[in-house]
């Protein structure tokens, strides 16, 4: 029976459509964010400043110009792979600045950065396996599609 649901669904699920907006929300907080960085500066500035990074002003560019990219790289598929990676090491390391939930007191805080650190984790392991296929993906073309 799976055999044959997955049989019908196929085509629709595994279509260009379908993969590239799955791709898109998964990109999704790496287009806004840098986005809302070019709209508020100085709220950039202050974020950075606020994880210990100096000289600010470089690593909110640094952040922008990084997540901007890895991100239209995902979405056009040129190095789809080298940027997924690059955008889950760059999550993970992310999540283990930001959502250091073990130093935090037990209470409301550390459950919403225990919960933030866990769905950043994910996010970093979704963006693994983009790589992962579109690795695979391209082995199976170099093969001849087989």
């Amino acid at each position: 029976m799976e055999n044959r649901l997955v049989a019908r669904l196929r085509p629709g699920l595994a279509g260009n459509r379908v993969v590239f907006l799955g791709l898109l929300s998964l990109c999704s907080a790496y287009i806004q964010g840098p986005l809302t960085k070019i709209f508020d500066f100085p709220g950039a500035l202050a974020e950075m400043h606020h994880f210990g990074l100096h000289p600010a002003p470089l690593f909110a560019v640094g952040v922008i110009v990084f997540e901007l990219s890895m991100s239209a790289l995902i979405l056009s598929g040129v190095y789809r792979w080298a940027a997924a990676s690059a955008l889950a090491a760059f999550t993970l390391a992310a999540t283990f600045l930001a959502f250091r939930f073990w130093e935090l007191p037990p209470g409301m805080e550390r459950a919403m950065a225990t919960n933030g650190f866990f769905e950043h984790t994910g996010l970093a392991g979704a963006f693994a396996l983009v790589a992962l296929y579109d690795l695979r993906e391209r082995a199976s073309v170099g093969r001849g599609g087989q």
